[in-house]
């Protein structure tokens, strides 16, 4: 009976550690591995699309995602359409939802949980019923069709007013894209407000003081306004509540502050860091549940020998989904596991009509900002995240754990072509 492994989440995490288990298995009948051609590697997910989830602030959502179907099929990899919603960890075995509401239950011999993460929802009045976001596909399509809907309404302070609740990584590049995405909308001479709301008493607080000036210059030359210091504390059809006692009357509400790990990791292991990532050793295998490998937004992971853990970023997701496929694969196999090691962390973001700000280390310093770092900015979401042709040969080579995909500085074929021609050097 074939071994399987099952692969729970398609996302740039899921997908990468598909291709890079195949990969793997392909690899072994030249070493004299007879077991290869037994194991079989099955990604379950609600749809074969990759989201481009790093783009979801940008206009026209609904075009962010690409089929990859086609490149599971070229590579050997099982599809199977469905949504998890119990592992069984003791018992290797996992069950699941098909699209017809059919449950079923399928075993496995390796386990990578994938499943990546969601926005944080804390119980504030209101969030849940008048709070938009950019969190998933949905959500981001939901607030792409009601910004338009805007133009239809009258005038109003309320439909000229947008609110973006979180000043974080996420919340600085919606508000700064909200801008232009208005203008297109409402006419290049709309008179309308973007305001940004965060508790901590400075933007982008996770992103350091080196970029800090970067984007306070950016969002004061884009228009963007901040109230810091203060946290939304209740939402309505018509505004938003702040802690500071201030009402902003609103009938757009964009809510981006953190977010937690996918609900499937409270199964697998009790140890998890504070946004529910599941403890992981080098081999991104979870401790207490030996055949289970966690990766992208569900691995808390040492990226480096410091004490740098692994963000919840693409950056992160496609090499940690490399690892662990590839050694959910190598277990199998009994060839040696690759620890993971991440220790190169850039830090490039979006300013909307103002450029962007690249940074390296995890102290951020700035390298590149305003329109020298766009072409950056652009090359990554428009290129370096998406997945490769359906050729397997291709794929395989992607999926190599030992390309560095998310560092475009390292090894990456078009990346000093594409630079060049901006004059830009990385």
């Amino acid at each position: 009976m074939p071994q399987r492994i099952v692969v729970v989440g398609s996302g740039f995490a899921g997908f990468w550690a598909a291709l890079s288990a195949r990969r793997l298995i392909s690899l072994t009948p030249e070493k004299g591995i007879a077991d290869a051609a037994k194991i079989e590697v099955v990604v379950i997910a609600p749809d074969a699309n990759l989201v481009m989830r790093p783009r979801l602030y940008e206009p026209n959502p609904a075009n962010m995602s690409e089929p990859v179907d086609d490149i599971y099929r070229a590579c050997g990899v099982s599809f199977v359409h469905g949504i998890v919603d119990t592992i069984h960890a003791a018992e290797h075995k996992i069950e699941m939802v098909d699209r017809a509401g059919v449950r079923s239950t399928m075993p496995y011999d390796k386990l990578v949980l994938a499943a990546g993460s969601r926005v944080v929802h804390p119980a504030i009045p209101g969030l849940d019923n008048y709070a938009f976001s950019v969190d998933q596909m949905e959500d981001a399509v939901k607030l792409d069709r009601h910004l338009h809907s805007l133009a239809s309404r009258p005038s109003s302070k309320a439909r000229n007013t947008i609110v973006v609740c979180g000043g974080g990584f996420t919340g600085i590049e919606v508000a700064a894209e909200l801008p232009g995405r208005l203008r297109t909308i409402l006419g290049k001479d709309a008179d309308f407000r973007v305001i940004t709301v965060d508790r901590s008493q400075d933007i982008g607080p996770d992103l350091g003081a080196g970029p800090r000036p970067h984007i306070v210059k950016a969002l004061n030359d884009l228009g963007v306004e901040t109230r810091l210091g203060t946290a939304v504390v209740g939402l309505d059809a018509e505004g938003v509540t702040l802690s500071s006692g201030e009402r902003i009357e609103t009938l757009t509400a964009i809510w981006t502050a953190g977010v937690v790990a996918t609900p499937l990791t409270k199964q697998v292991s009790n140890e998890r860091d504070g946004f529910g990532r599941l403890h992981v050793d080098q081999d991104l295998r979870v401790p207490t549940a030996s055949d289970v490998f966690a990766a992208g937004d569900a691995a808390s992971a040492a990226a480096d020998d410091s004490g740098h853990c692994a963000k919840m970023s693409c950056q992160h997701a496609g090499p940690l989904g490399k690892i662990a496929g590839y050694n959910a694969a190598a277990d199998l196999l009994k060839v040696p596991t690759i620890p993971y090691s991440q220790p190169v962390y850039r830090v490039c973001l979006d300013l909307g009509a103002a450029g962007a700000v690249v940074g390296e280390g995890w102290e951020v310093n700035v390298q590149h900002t305003g329109f020298k770092a766009k072409p950056i900015k652009q090359f990554i979401n428009r290129t370096l995240i998406y997945p490769p042709k359906a050729i397997a040969a291709e794929a395989f080579a992607a999926a190599d754990p030992a390309f560095d995909g998310s560092d475009p500085a390292v090894n990456h074929p078009t990346l000093s072509k594409f630079l060049q021609e901006y004059g830009i050097s990385i």
